[in-house]
């Protein structure tokens, strides 16, 4: 079973940006027709299409509701499959990495030198860290398989 594509009418995208995000949708949908994904989750997946080619939002509205369908699509691949489009784990491992290691790692070096000024010390820490974590998973997910080639911009 095949994956629809999008099918908006041109005239709705008059925005460069809602153009770029429409492509890179479009680029995802076609990457995922080369994966071997069961029945379920294609029906979601066109359920998902279908929504988008069925709506009459324009502009803004039209950006906001392709990104949250996209979103869900990129969601729904990564609970199920763990299939994750390049750069997944680094960009959600960077903020993860600020807060669940560098913020405590700061504090308790603002409470060593007397000085909670310190506090952001941890920060870049916390950030190398989440680089670091988020990258070597994006590479295993590379080696099984799990990644679609396709980066995502918004």
């Amino acid at each position: 079973m095949e994956i629809n594509q999008l099918d908006l009418k041109f005239d709705s995208i008059n925005n460069p940006k809602l153009g770029d995000l429409y492509s890179q949708f479009q680029e995802i949908l076609e990457k995922l027709n080369d994966k071997k994904l069961p029945s379920e989750s294609v029906h979601y997946i066109n359920d998902i299409v279908e929504q988008a080619n069925s709506t009459t939002l324009q502009d803004k509205a039209l950006l906001k509701f392709l990104k949250d369908k996209q979103n869900l699509i990129i969601k729904y691949l990564e609970k199920e499959h763990k299939i994750v489009p390049k750069g997944y784990y680094k960009k959600l491992w960077l903020a993860v990495g600020m807060t669940a290691f560098g913020l405590p790692i700061g504090v308790v070096f603002g409470l060593l030198m007397k000085n909670m000024g310190l506090m952001a010390i941890g920060l870049p820490i916390g950030l190398g860290v989440g680089a670091a974590v988020g990258s070597s998973m994006d590479k295993k997910a590379l080696q099984e398989g799990r990644q679609i080639d396709v980066e995502l911009k918004f």
